[in-house]
């Protein structure tokens, strides 16, 4: 097999490198005077089990169409079967029609990378599970549960943990967290009135004198997270932190959560930190290679890829 890589995430991909004892292969990302983009595969890939590691994480756009690209370059290069890899992907959460007359850009970005030549999908966390009944080929969706359920019991105060799902619609991610944790669960309630913001109305459950640990798969502006926090310590609880797969932040998110009531917001490298993001105090990353690694060596030899979360 060989692994590649765009430009928007070339340390994780570097890291699953490492971890499978392979070289990224060469190949040649560029923009034209008119930020067109050109790629070239730099060596023989005929034949071979292609992986390609690219997040679709700001500049969204830019980094979609070079995964488009990278495929067809390595579809008309003869690789007997693509894999995109996408750490984050970044449509997910157009997942269905939020009002009339809108897209279902999800769908519409799934047919776009399969009408490219991936002949499978691999990625981490999706926002919702469904969307892998968007692609019509074979779709791999990693849980970075189990990753930051072992960050959890190295790092937090186990005693009077509490898991709290910071909406409803994330319940089953907390559940499956505070099973590992053998944790209760907690759930804010809250109503959005624009995208973006957010204002929390109750806790269903205790968290009096609890360390609460806050689960979610997407930060972007940070609003609902920050609200939250404060919820919980003005309900009575001792701590809050919250645990992120995808660390989005974007605009003033790292400054909001800075000045927060959480005491560490734990992110993944799903999506390559920013200079703010690294010299946040708050903020820390954990890794998703050896996870992302072990799935990718797993496809290549046919083995079980579910197994990993057993």
């Amino acid at each position: 097999m060989k692994l590649f890589s765009g430009n928007s995430n070339r340390a994780l991909a570097e890291s699953i490198g490492r971890y499978l004892e392979l070289p990224l292969g060469q190949a040649m990302v560029r923009r034209f005077a008119d930020q067109e983009i050109f790629v070239e595969i730099q060596e023989n890939v005929r034949g071979e089990d292609v992986f390609v590691i690219q997040s679709t994480s700001f500049p969204a756009n830019d980094h979609l169409m070079e995964l488009l690209i990278i495929i067809d370059a390595m579809r008309r290069a003869s690789a007997r079967r693509i894999t995109a890899v996408l750490p984050y992907f970044g449509y997910a959460r157009q997942d269905r029609k939020a009002g009339g007359r809108t897209p279902i850009s999800a769908k519409l970005v799934s047919n776009l990378i399969t009408e490219a030549g991936a002949d499978r999908v691999m990625t981490l966390d999706l926002h919702a599970g469904q969307i892998q009944g968007f692609f019509d080929i074979p779709t791999d969706n990693l849980f970075a549960v189990p990753l930051l359920a072992r960050d959890i019991k190295e790092h937090q105060d186990l005693e009077n943990l509490m898991v709290v799902s910071p909406d409803v619609g994330g319940v089953v991610r907390a559940r499956a967290l505070a099973k590992r944790l053998d944790a209760p669960l907690a759930i804010v309630d809250k109503r959005r009135d624009r995208p973006g913001e957010s204002e929390v109305m109750n806790i269903i459950g205790d968290v009096t004198g609890r360390n609460c640990i806050l689960i979610d798969d997407i930060i972007d502006s940070g609003g609902t997270l920050c609200n939250a926090a404060d919820a919980l310590m003005k309900a009575g609880a001792t701590s809050a932190s919250a645990y992120i797969t995808h660390g989005v932040l974007s605009g003033g998110a790292v400054a909001r959560i800075s000045a927060s009531s959480l005491t560490e917001l734990v992110i993944t490298d799903s999506i390559q930190p920013t200079k703010a993001i690294e010299g946040a105090a708050n903020i820390r990353i954990v890794t998703t290679a050896n996870l992302l690694g072990e799935a990718i060596a797993r496809t290549a030899s046919e083995e079980s890829v579910s197994s990993l979360f057993d």
